[in-house]
């Protein structure tokens, strides 16, 4: 990032914000796929069903649960990464 420009760097920052929303939005979305696909299957009444709902918020506490995990483990394996010496691309 040394080489760029002020303006460069603002270009850069701007195009990597964008990327990390799209890729928030396209988990997001299969999130929200994936759960009402195995929770939601009775299109009779306008609400859910309580045993429906219970179904969309376990489903989505196991994402939460399972993100949180590979995120912690990510860290772990960058900060051993680090401490090593071994810092990946280069």
């Amino acid at each position: 990032m040394e080489a760029l420009n002020a303006n460069e760097q603002r270009e850069f920052q701007n195009l990597y914000e964008r990327k990390q929303l799209k890729d928030f939005m396209t988990v997001y979305s299969r999130l929200i796929q994936n759960c009402f696909e195995s929770c939601v299957n009775d299109f009779t009444s306008k609400t859910l069903a309580s045993r429906e709902q219970g179904c969309v918020m376990r489903c989505v506490d196991k994402h939460q649960k399972a993100a949180e995990r590979v995120q912690l483990r990510f860290t772990e394996q960058n900060a051993a990464l680090m401490q090593s010496g071994q810092i990946p691309g280069q």
